[in-house]
């Protein structure tokens, strides 16, 4: 699969403004500008949400890490978070419905950071539900990514119907989310999703991160251009 130029990453902490106060977050950039400009300027934008903050997770997990690198080697800004309550970020933990809202103001800022470029948005556990759920409604978004689509605790049925190009990654010993079930629902999704599966992976993907990154990085070129 053609994955594109990679481009040195520059990364810088930033605050966002959130529903609950500040939001804590990580921009990287597809940088020097040198090799920015050798290849066209930078061709699109990320967004990616953490998984569960109840469980440990954060902006700094290790398959959300993966898949910001492989979007900044791609050529996309990128951007990821912390939801309420995680780090530095303000408030508190609402079992999703407010990490909706933190997921939609980050959207709006990275929008605002990369205006009239493809954007695309997802997540990892958790936060492929916040993610792809956020992005549903939001047609800057031109592509979706859900990492490690935890089945037995959260419904994707909102995605059936989605026409936008939709990769998911998942391992094929994911013990929240079985291969079957992820099959069956890709299977009524049409042909703009396609489903990645990792052999002999967990939720967690373990020693496979590579192969996401991978799949990752292919799809964000091919979604924003050569």
């Amino acid at each position: 699969m053609k994955t594109g130029p990679a481009f040195p990453p520059s990364s810088r902490a930033i605050d966002l403004r959130g529903p609950a106060g500040r939001l804590e977050a990580l921009l990287e950039e597809p940088e020097s500008e040198g090799a920015v400009a050798a290849h066209g300027g930078v061709r699109g934008a990320a967004l990616w949400c953490h998984p569960h903050p109840l469980h440990a997770g954060t902006m700094h997990n290790r398959v959300v890490y993966r898949a910001a690198k492989a979007s900044v080697m791609a050529g996309l800004s990128t951007l990821r978070f912390n939801f309420r309550g995680v780090g530095m970020s303000e408030g508190r933990h609402d079992e999703g419905r407010g990490e909706l809202d933190d997921a939609r103001a980050a959207l709006d800022w990275l929008a605002a950071h990369r205006p009239n470029l493809p954007l695309v948005a997802g997540g990892f556990s958790f936060g492929a539900a916040v993610g792809l759920c956020a992005a549903r409604d939001d047609r800057r978004v031109t592509a979706l990514v859900g990492i490690g689509l935890p089945l037995i605790h959260a419904s994707f049925e909102f995605l059936v119907g989605e026409q936008r190009p939709l990769l998911i990654v998942q391992g094929d010993k994911d013990e929240f989310g079985s291969v079957s079930e992820v099959e069956s629902l890709v299977a009524r999704l049409g042909p703009s999703a396609r489903l990645v599966v990792v052999r002999d992976a967990d939720h967690f993907f373990g020693p496979r991160l590579a192969e996401v990154g991978d799949a990752v990085r292919g799809f964000c070129v091919e979604r924003t251009g050569s």
